[in-house]
């Protein structure tokens, strides 16, 4: 079973039409059986599309409008067009760059069950960018498994410090049995007493870590938004990360879309791992 997070960072990308043709050719290849994306972006304005055109889609939520030039919509039904068929179900957060509705998805190849939305942020306001929810999914293949899509504050926020959001992160997969939580967590694993270790410290499982065969795992090569006042320089960093409620038998982690696997599709690669299946 392979899992793949990446921080898109779609629409915003230079090139964007080139490297979605990119990311989609690798899914295609690679198959993974569960991806989390971030910073999942649709042009606010643009037309919605016709509900009998979103073949695979869940919605998380009544009241959401899938538009045309939405990321993980157009990339679900170019896999579709390519036979690799994805299920998937994404969800709004917040306003960005002032233009963009910004949110976080997840797609599967096996039918998905059943969504849950984890409000992790104090704040809650569409036209606030520090606005934090967590989407996971069940599915029919792995129906006592959840998956997350997570894309978490930083560690010495003022407003929302990471503390507190994981606080409310773990407080809610208390309820389930094993839970996979993939994303940007904005918590490099080369920092000690912040975010990273707090996970640890919560006996949450690092995939990475538990690899048989792994690389660096470095998901930052560069400096990014967000990033610009808080660190001068950010090459190896490992923010984006999986994590797993318990003990796993991961096969590799590797890292992708850094240019020696896969073309750069964003400002972030992405994390495939593998694991054994219990």
């Amino acid at each position: 079973m392979k899992l793949l997070t990446l921080n898109t960072h779609s629409l915003v990308e230079e090139n964007y039409e080139q490297k979605l043709r990119d990311f989609v050719s690798a899914i295609a290849k690679e198959r993974p059986g569960i991806i989390a994306l971030q910073e999942v972006n649709q042009t606010a304005g643009r037309a919605a599309v016709p509900m009998a055109e979103l073949h695979g889609y869940s919605p998380c939520r009544k009241d959401i409008v899938i538009r045309e030039d939405n990321h993980v919509f157009r990339a679900a039904r170019m896999l579709r067009e390519m036979g690799a068929d994805y299920y998937w179900t994404w969800l709004p957060l917040k306003l960005g760059y002032d233009k963009y509705d910004e949110g976080i998805a997840l797609m599967s190849r096996s039918p998905i069950l059943e969504t849950d939305i984890v409000p992790v942020s104090t704040i809650d306001d569409y036209n606030n960018w520090k606005t934090r929810k967590l989407l996971g999914i069940r599915t029919a293949d792995l129906p006592t498994e959840w998956f997350f899509s997570v894309h978490l504050g930083w560690w010495n926020d003022p407003e929302e410090p990471f503390q507190q959001q994981w606080k409310r992160t773990e407080a809610h997969m208390v309820q389930y049995g094993r839970v996979w939580l993939m994303g940007d967590f904005n918590s490099p694993a080369e920092v000690r007493d912040e975010g990273y270790d707090q996970i640890v410290r919560s006996c949450w499982q690092d995939s990475f870590v538990l690899a048989e065969r792994k690389d660096s795992g470095h998901t930052v090569g560069k400096i990014i938004d967000g990033w610009k006042d808080k660190i001068s320089v950010t090459y190896g960093m490992r923010i984006d990360q999986i994590w797993c409620s318990e003990k796993a038998d991961i096969r590799s982690s590797r890292v992708i879309f850094n240019s020696r696997n896969y073309p750069v599709v964003s400002d972030h690669y992405g994390v495939l791992i593998e694991y054994e299946r219990s």
